[in-house]
């Protein structure tokens, strides 16, 4: 192998600019070797224009400066790793144009070394092409994959049956998250006296828990006998299970110019219901209308009034981040309508039926003959996980026929 390298010019061109190098690149992909699977190659377009944003927004970052510039290099941050894997292609192939003309040195021994070059940077090359820039792709693509989660449930057509079965989602979420190693906490929950809830909030930090928990949202129904029917007849309850995502304050987002201050109405009053000798007493609850949109946050169950202003308003910007992050995909429709039917939180999307011990997922068509472990959090991940993996899937295809 040294021996080939040897060959290789000891004087090499300098490196070129990005631009120069990708015509170069284009130029030469007739000439891949068939070994290389073309119908893949042309994801090269797509890390192409993604190195170009890249180059102009570094541009753009060294010839200003301004409260933007946070943003701009959090971009350049997570674009880092394609550009890296870009260069390490360019040289890759380089590497391989060279090799090829070796093919068919006149030395017996040189030829097999050449082979052998060959056929590994053929691999690597495929490997990028396949696994690599697909991947880098959808994590430089996604503007939730550092976002937490927030989950609300709200007990739907049942009564207590639903309320009962609400309080097993969120204790089914709760273990997932923990399996996970994700902080979740309860920042509310309406109880009833039967044991049930009728709506929680379920606060998941880890960054990128909303990525894995967004297709959660939906329609959720159970089939199953209640403890309380004589006659043994199944009824159907349902939830609703909404995944919002969660920003921190602290972090520099885009959830900073998601509303003006002016465009809330803030109300204090006192906590109502049983909890605790703060309850009647002090105005420690808040509640907080966005006035452009109507959208209504009541927070009363942390002890002081600055607790629950600081939980009401992270709900608002939850619920306000979710409103843009749907309008842009509404804004896809066209182009792929099944992300938007995905989205869709009027859907139905998962059935459980105790009956005959089967969970449904309506929108994979698929079922999990196992409703326990479904229910203790760790079966969950066979639905999610597809979920993630078919929006990869979609988000790639989309971003591959774009001009």
């Amino acid at each position: 192998m040294q021996a080939l390298r040897s060959l290789r010019p000891l004087l090499r061109r300098p490196p070129q600019p990005w631009h120069r190098q990708a015509a170069a690149l284009a130029a030469k992909r007739p000439e891949f070797p068939e070994q290389l699977d073309l119908n893949n190659a042309k994801i090269l377009r797509v890390v192409e224009k993604k190195v170009a944003e890249r180059a102009n927004l570094l541009k753009s970052v060294n010839e200003s400066s301004g409260h933007n510039d946070i943003a701009r290099s959090k971009q350049l941050k997570e674009l880092e790793p394609l550009k890296e894997a870009w260069d390490d292609w360019s040289q890759t192939l380089q590497l391989l144009n060279e090799t090829t003309s070796l093919l068919h040195d006149a030395d017996p021994s040189m030829r097999a070394l050449a082979a052998d070059e060959h056929a590994e940077l053929t691999t690597k090359l495929q490997a990028y092409l396949t696994h690599t820039f697909p991947a880098l792709l959808l994590s430089s693509s996604s503007p939730t994959a550092h976002l937490h989660a927030l989950l609300e449930l709200k007990a739907g057509v049942g009564g207590s049956e639903a309320a009962l079965f609400l309080a097993e989602l969120l204790r089914m979420y709760t273990r997932f998250a923990g399996a996970r190693r994700w902080a979740a906490h309860v920042a509310s929950a309406n109880k009833t006296d039967e044991g049930g809830v009728k709506d929680a909030v379920l606060e998941v930090r880890s960054a990128g828990a909303y990525e894995w928990l967004r297709w959660e949202s939906g329609v959720h129904r159970v089939q199953r006998v209640p403890a309380t029917e004589a006659s043994g007849r199944v009824h159907t309850s349902t939830v609703a299970v909404v995944v919002l995502p969660l920003v921190e304050e602290a972090e520099p987002s885009p959830a900073d110019d998601l509303f003006k201050m002016e465009d809330v109405k803030i109300e204090v009053m006192r906590a109502r219901g049983a909890g605790g000798q703060h309850v009647n007493k002090t105005e420690s609850a808040v509640r907080l209308t966005h006035i452009p949109t109507g959208i209504t946050v009541s927070m009363q169950d942390e002890r002081s009034q600055h607790q629950n202003k600081r939980r009401a308003f992270q709900i608002l910007r939850a619920r306000l981040m979710d409103i843009r992050l749907t309008q842009e995909m509404a804004q896809r429709r066209d182009a792929r309508r099944s992300l938007v039917r995905t989205a869709d939180r009027s859907e139905k999307i998962r059935t459980y039926n105790y009956a005959q011990d089967r969970v449904t997922d309506h929108r994979l068509g698929l079922s999990l003959m196992n409703l326990e472990s479904v229910m203790e959090g760790n079966g969950l991940e066979t639905f999610v996980e597809a979920m993630r993996e078919r929006h990869a899937e979609e988000t790639l295809e989309m971003m591959l026929e774009e001009p």
